[in-house]
């Protein structure tokens, strides 16, 4: 009589390596390293709480006197009781808006030149240069913007509201942009010239995550491309564009949030007003930020409260972006390779 032994197929329960279970190997200095890992993300976490506890009790004594018009009023009155965000808030999302559509295209150039078609010898240099424009300081970008820009823009505003005014946010409703002796100044400090000089300053922060989504794109599927017939563009859009999405998208969205939230660049260039302005090509706007560095200094108590409300409510939109664009990269392809 044979006897028949059936052994176990090995699996997750069976197997005794650690290694196939997918079981950390390691001794103190493993579980030291992932402690302190742990550490800093509750750290940061800790700042981030504490930032926005400080906002909101700071803030709490001019959101009982608002209310829910605090998102609605377009005055800035606090002594007065008359005062919200609602212009400042439309002002913010305008400028981020125009200095996205900017900043998106040029930054998905780039990040598509430096990683498929520049030569090794100049690929490490455009990342270094990329790399450095995203440390130059705001206010850099604001003299550039007031100096060189401001004057300069003002042809190719008037072109745009002559030839696409009868698009609402490109028209300006009591200008005549074929009169040589319309005053030009009011197409100075714009929305317009603001978020062009914001995309400057976003842009650096797009491109570097494109850049690495970019890069990540499997060489297999890229070689299996070109062995099907793909020329070099077909090769990015069926392979590198589609895996790369989800970094493009958190990227627009994490420059989206840095835009909202940039600061002495706008004030060097925008004229403050408290209005709503849909008109991007008018001079005058005004963003949360701005508000909160043009009054800070000579704020009453009450009218600080105010704006420690205002920063509230911009660090509440930052964060919700932010996170949206986290959740938006874990959701793709290139983002669950990368283990976010």
């Amino acid at each position: 009589m044979t006897t028949i032994v059936r052994t176990p197929a090995a699996g997750p329960e069976n197997s005794a390596d650690p290694a196939r279970r997918g079981e950390p190997v390691g001794g103190g200095a493993d579980r030291m390293f992932g402690l302190s890992l742990t550490s800093s993300g509750i750290v940061v976490l800790t700042i981030m709480g504490t930032v926005g506890l400080f906002l909101t009790l700071r803030g709490a004594g001019a959101l009982k006197v608002a209310g829910l018009e605090f998102l609605t009023t377009q005055a800035w009155e606090p002594d007065a009781h008359n005062f919200g965000i609602a212009t400042v808030l439309t002002g913010t999302v305008m400028i981020a808006t125009v200095a996205i559509v900017f900043a998106v295209p040029l930054a998905t150039g780039v990040a598509l030149y430096i990683s498929e078609y520049a030569p090794p010898s100049l690929r490490r240099l455009l990342i270094n240069m990329v790399d450095l424009m995203a440390a130059i300081p705001g206010v850099v970008y604001g003299l550039w913007g007031f100096y060189l820009l401001n004057p300069s823009i003002i042809p190719l505003a008037r072109w745009i509201a002559s030839n696409f005014g009868w698009i609402p946010f490109l028209g300006i409703a009591d200008s005549h942009p074929n009169d040589p002796f319309e005053p030009l100044t009011i197409y100075e400090s714009s929305t317009f010239v603001a978020g062009i000089v914001v995309s400057l300053v976003i842009m650096p922060t797009i491109c570097s995550v494109m850049r690495e989504s970019f890069a990540r794109a499997p060489i297999g599927e890229r070689e299996g491309a070109y062995a099907l017939g793909a020329t070099r563009l077909g090769m990015i859009r069926s392979v590198v564009m589609p895996f790369g999405r989800g970094g493009m998208i958190g990227g627009t969205m994490l420059g989206l949030g840095r835009a909202m939230g940039e600061t002495i660049s706008v004030v060097m260039i925008i004229t403050p007003v408290y209005r709503f302005q849909p008109e991007i090509l008018r001079s005058g706007t005004n963003s949360v930020a701005a508000l909160i560095a043009l009054r800070f200094d000579a704020a009453s108590p009450f009218e600080l409260s105010a704006l420690m409300a205002a920063g509230l409510a911009l660090f509440a939109l930052t964060l919700a972006v932010n996170f949206a664009a986290s959740a938006i990269i874990v959701r793709t392809r290139s983002g669950e390779l990368s283990g976010a």
